[in-house]
């Protein structure tokens, strides 16, 4: 065979000019020239989806939820506030306490899980991106009759209302594991139901109708100023 045929082409599989492939070659695989770059932002995209942890993964505008309805709200709120303002700072107040009531959930089942020896692996099964589908999981019933038991007879959640879709996502794991039933055993355990003095007056709530009313607010008036701030009110 001659030189010119001397190279295998892994893209079309068969055998093609050498002069071709050399010029193939020079056309880099990823579009950036730093695949370095390229990697580091799908890690920051992904890091950023679970900063936001949104409650319905499923929904790709994030505001089938009131939750996940002020939460985005509130980022586009601010994204649109000039930096510095009296409105900037407390919008980033109200993010980084929804963010902490979710993280705070989040870390009560990472803790349960890693009282069941699942030390190394608690993160991965808490982790539900936005792909997550009702469609894959094994055992979409039985995920949600836990969800309401534990929703019902457990503080795991901080709110009255639906606990969030994508613990189902993750409980569909559990009972894949065999583990749900222990699961919900050491959830009764460690984190008994409140009692009505206590859900009175929940620690750190977030009152989701003042902090959507808040954002309208400020989406009509522009809110990137300091004095359409102060007419908003402090909260929390």
């Amino acid at each position: 065979m001659g030189a010119a045929f001397s190279k295998f082409c892994m893209r079309c599989f068969c055998y093609c000019c050498a002069d071709s492939d050399d010029d193939d070659e020079k056309q880099p695989l990823i579009p950036n020239p730093d695949p370095l770059e390229y990697f580091s932002r799908e890690v920051q995209k992904r890091r950023d989806e679970e900063t936001n942890l949104w409650s319905e993964p499923g929904d790709p505008s994030h505001t089938e939820r009131d939750d996940d309805r002020a939460l985005y709200s509130l980022l586009q709120a601010r994204n649109k506030t000039r930096v510095g303002t009296t409105g900037y700072r407390r919008l980033s107040v109200d993010i980084e306490a929804m963010r902490d009531t979710r993280r705070e959930v989040r870390d009560k089942w990472k803790t349960l899980l890693e009282n069941l020896g699942f030390m190394a692996e608690a993160d991965s099964l808490l982790n539900v991106s936005a792909g997550a589908s009702l469609d894959r999981m094994r055992n979409a019933a039985a995920a949600r009759s836990l969800l309401q038991t534990l929703h019902s007879e457990t503080s795991l959640f901080n709110s009255g209302e639906a606990p969030p879709e994508r613990y189902l996502f993750i409980l569909d794991r559990l009972l894949y594991l065999d583990i749900a039933e222990d699961f919900l055993s050491k959830a009764k355990r460690f984190y008994p139901p409140r009692n009505s003095s206590d859900e009175d007056t929940p620690g750190g709530a977030i009152n989701l109708p003042l902090l959507l009313a808040r954002v309208s607010a400020m989406n009509g008036t522009g809110g990137d100023d300091e004095g359409d701030s102060e007419k908003s009110g402090d909260y929390p």
